[in-house]
């Protein structure tokens, strides 16, 4: 995994890696961090969710895929 830094003023950053990694590496943050995995787990969702809506050009349909996740990976 890397971050590119991207566009005029190289403020926005595209991060280059696979969508289990990702998902993966969100997961182990959000365990290391909560003493509740099953918080943990509601964290991470969140910021899956965050990241791909401001990646998305339809960024309104993406958290309804995940409405009922209970685990990320």
């Amino acid at each position: 995994m890397y971050v590119e830094r991207i566009g005029a003023r190289k403020n926005k950053r595209r991060i280059h890696t696979t969508l289990g990694d990702l998902i993966a590496t969100i997961s182990d943050v959000a365990l290391e961090n909560s003493a509740d995995p099953k918080e943990a787990y509601k964290l991470a969702r969140l910021v899956l969710v965050q990241i791909l809506k401001s990646a998305s050009v339809r960024s309104e349909n993406v958290d309804g895929h995940f409405s009922t996740s209970k685990h990320l990976h």
